[in-house]
């Protein structure tokens, strides 16, 4: 469990290091639309117009690509204080993607005060609206007790969920919880299924574990 939990440390160090910027994202919206269009033809005056417009229609995704080319100083002057603040609105109006993005905010203590407890809640939000990376997050949270009580359970229930999305690391834990039985019953045929599948990425451990657990059950 020890080294698991240090593992759990170091994914989460390497993550923070190499989480680069959130990007723009195009929508159905036709004023988030023409500012896709705008953004990819690097006319980012026209682009943050468009999304200004979609925004004040409280336009989620467009308050988020706003926010995005504001933080980052992208057609003007770098504004986080009005990029937090539209960031925040389109989490609030429930878009997982900007919910994960304010999470990481907080996490890095990044335009806001660092507070790992808000970066948690975000984190969990944007997990329950199927967020990837979320659940692996809210998992990671949970399993070290970081702004969030320990609980190994909660902690196996958001990294399988994020397993089932394909994510490979996410995979590999849950395998490792099913071999030893924390946070979920011991299941050697769920413990080779989730090595198995994050095997399936080339990594070197989770095809020794595999093999390890087939040998373990043909026996």
């Amino acid at each position: 469990m020890r080294r698991l939990a240090l593992s759990l440390l170091f994914s989460i160090a390497a993550a923070l290091a190499h989480a680069g910027p959130v990007k723009v994202v195009p929508a159905d919206d036709p004023d988030v639309a023409a500012g896709w269009a705008a953004y990819r033809a690097d006319n980012f005056a026209k682009a943050i117009e468009h999304y200004r417009k979609a925004a004040a229609r409280d336009e989620r995704v467009g308050q988020f690509n706003l926010a995005v080319m504001l933080m980052a100083g992208e057609g003007g002057p770098a504004d986080p204080v009005e990029g937090v603040r539209w960031l925040r609105k389109s989490a609030d109006l429930g878009l997982a993607r900007a919910q994960y993005a304010l999470g990481l905010l907080y996490e890095r203590g990044e335009h806001v005060t660092r507070s790992v407890t808000e970066a948690t809640a975000w984190f969990l939000r944007a997990a329950q609206g199927g967020h990837r990376d979320a659940q692996v997050s809210v998992g990671t949270q949970y399993f070290l007790g970081r702004g969030a009580t320990r609980d190994y359970r909660e902690a196996a229930r958001w990294y399988e969920r994020a397993a089932e999305q394909g994510d490979e690391g996410s995979a590999y834990i849950v395998a490792s919880l099913y071999e030893k039985g924390d946070g979920v019953e011991r299941d050697l045929v769920r413990a080779f299924y989730w090595y198995s599948r994050a095997a399936a990425g080339g990594d070197p451990a989770a095809i020794y574990k595999a093999r390890e657990m087939r040998e373990q059950l043909s026996r």
